[in-house]
């Protein structure tokens, strides 16, 4: 190869109303290399790569493919130079097959216009055997995991001849196994001679499976440094600006009266199977309580129950004393309830709401915002304006729809609304799923604050590092069942580890 790129975006320029997303930025992608797009939420990385795709027609800068001027009108005029995208928000259609939605739009044909569907299939499979992406090409997407999901996405570009592949965000809803196997996927595609752009803000991985790392801070291009020669403190200080501290500082906890009591609570999953079994648990004023569990214990079917987006079956929900175990969502939230729940999409926002409505969400019926049944816009708006300064919602403005925002920018924006009120409850499930070290770190003293004003909060998490770091006790849940409670502070990850597999700790042994 006569050129040192496969891919060079010179001096990007991408300007949206009120908004420099993209501030004269120059990126530059060897052959055969992982390299790592870094940034805040909302610093212009997805719009960067949506230039690159033929998504977004930039303002001004130069792009040059293999050594080639050109210019990327379309997603398809990047097809046919051989990048891929596979996107945070699955381009999916639920129920079509996975070879149906990899075919969608280049379908082979067998003569008089109709679709081979069988050479489709054996097309399909033989690339997902080729790079260790073990989907069954019959599947229909609405039945397989999020991981597998992503794989058909993936599947998607190579069919389409891809060997430049920008993934975006592409951990953010994956379980550590999936992620594990999602990084042999790269390696194996790196192995097979294409380049990847990793956008992404998770700097472990990074460390563990990136080349090089151009860093993007507010729109402006920072810097390229090789990853052997970086650390997280390092990356960390070039994405955010300024020192970041990894360790979560907190004084020991005091808790008071129970504010959450769950006893024998028995919940059904969508196809009628009990996914928690009997549970019981409480939390205390002025504590986190963890809850830590290999996804699909039967989380998110408790943290469903709790706040009345799915009716328990057996068992009970006190809240305050209160018994809200056949509660509406509603009526949850005005016995003291925040949720910040793990789909921020499907039960966090209205996506064609300004991002200032969706912060009243919650509250917009309460004076003042609504004043003789009508909606008072003018102070929903101010107070929208207070929490986006507060929380640091990077937005053009309070009036932007919110699927406008990046995604860690839209959970902040829940996070927001939710923290305010501070509730005597909070239930936190995946907080900071999205979020880059800054806003984590900013997340964390959040709930550290709200624990300290003596409420109870309920933190559900895949991120064993987290609810280490955040929480005063951890339940373990295991087949829907809490199985053992521990003193964060006297627990470790391989303690944690062994209880989530359903295992038992050793007696007198104390963690280390």
């Amino acid at each position: 190869m006569d050129h040192e790129y496969v891919i060079e975006m010179n001096n990007i320029r991408k300007e949206f109303p009120g908004i420099v997303a993209n501030d004269n930025i120059t990126l530059q992608v060897k052959q055969g290399e992982i390299h790592a797009l870094l940034g805040e939420n909302g610093a212009g990385k997805s719009t960067l790569m949506n230039v690159l795709f033929g998504l977004y027609q930039p303002e001004a800068g130069q792009i040059r493919v293999r050594g080639e001027d050109v210019s990327i009108t379309d997603p398809n005029v990047a097809n046919r130079l051989g990048i891929g995208m596979v996107h945070q928000h699955f381009m999916l259609v639920q129920n079509f097959t996975v070879t149906e939605n990899i075919i969608l739009g280049s379908e082979p044909t067998a003569g008089a216009g109709t679709i081979n569907l069988k050479k489709a299939e054996k097309d399909v499979k033989e690339i997902s055997d080729r790079y260790g992406l073990r989907v069954d090409p019959k599947a229909k997407i609405e039945d397989i995991s999020v991981g597998m999901q992503q794989r058909a996405e993936i599947l998607k570009t190579l069919y389409r001849g891809a060997d430049i592949l920008i993934f975006d965000e592409p951990t953010g809803a994956l379980t550590p196994p999936e992620i594990k196997e999602l990084i042999q996927i790269m390696n194996n595609l790196i192995g097979e001679g294409k380049s990847i752009i990793l956008i992404t803000h998770k700097l472990k991985e990074i460390l563990e499976v990136c080349d090089r790392c151009t860093v993007i801070r507010r729109g402006v291009g920072i810097g390229t440094v090789d990853v052997a020669d970086s650390t997280e403190t390092s990356l960390a200080e070039m994405m955010v600006g300024r020192e970041v501290s990894f360790e979560v500082e907190k004084e020991p906890y005091q808790p008071k009266e129970t504010v959450l009591s769950i006893k024998d609570l028995y919940v059904e999953d969508s196809r009628g199977v009990d996914a928690v079994e009997g549970l019981n648990l409480d939390v205390r004023e002025g504590e986190i309580v963890g809850v830590a569990g290999v996804d699909g214990n039967g989380q998110t079917e408790l943290v469903e129950a709790l706040t009345g987006l799915r009716q328990a079956k057996k068992g009970t929900i006190h809240i305050s004393g209160e018994n809200t175990t056949s509660f509406k969502p509603r009526r949850v939230t005005q016995t003291g309830v925040g949720h910040i729940p793990q789909d921020r999409h499907k039960h966090g926002l209205v996506l064609d709401f300004t991002i200032g409505e969706n912060m009243l969400l919650q509250t917009y019926y309460e004076h003042p915002f609504t004043k003789n049944g009508i909606l008072n816009y003018n102070t929903i708006y101010e107070k929208a304006k207070e929490l986006i300064e507060e929380f640091d919602v990077r937005t053009p403005h309070e009036k932007t729809m919110a699927r406008a925002l990046s995604g860690g920018n839209q959970q902040k924006a829940i996070i927001a609304r939710e923290v305010d009120r501070s509730p005597k409850l909070l239930i936190a499930a995946q907080p900071t799923r999205g979020l880059d070290v800054g806003a984590i770190e900013f997340i964390h003293k959040k709930l550290i604050e709200e624990r300290d004003k003596g409420r109870g909060i309920l933190l559900v998490s895949l991120e064993l590092e987290e609810v280490l770091n955040v929480s005063d006790r951890i339940a373990v849940i295991y087949e829907g069942e809490i199985v053992d409670i521990v003193e964060a502070s006297e627990t470790n990850e391989q303690e944690l580890g062994l209880l989530m597999a359903g295992g038992k700790k050793e007696e007198g042994e104390p963690a280390t």
